[in-house]
């Protein structure tokens, strides 16, 4: 018996992922996490399958390189415009921050 192969979904098999299943357009694996009184879809990206952009972290407000292992997080009934991408770290010390980073005035806001 030779061993099973992995191929990837046709075009009409997609559909969204369930939380807890693996898939989705950042790979890894999604899950329901309560904050600040809503649901928040939350996936933990590989740094293999992150794309070749860099994003800001809103936990820190540092950049999170292309590449580098991190989370996406987005209100369970939000939209595209509404998925932030966080360290890991910064992440799992959401609670333990302060509700508002402070910026400059000129700061950039991404």
């Amino acid at each position: 018996m030779s061993p099973r192969r992995n191929r990837p979904p046709r075009s009409g098999d997609i559909s969204s992922p369930l939380p807890g299943e693996p898939g989705g357009r950042y790979g890894g694996f999604g899950s329901t996490e309560s904050w600040q009184g809503e649901e928040w879809s939350v996936r933990h990206v590989a740094g293999a399958s992150a794309e070749n952009k860099r994003y800001r972290c809103p936990g820190c407000d540092q950049e999170i390189p292309s590449a580098m292992p991190h989370v996406v997080a987005w209100p369970e009934h939000g939209g595209v415009d509404d998925r932030r991408h966080w360290h890991k770290a910064c992440w799992s010390a959401k609670d333990r921050r302060t509700t508002q980073v402070r910026r400059s005035r000129n700061a950039p806001r991404y």
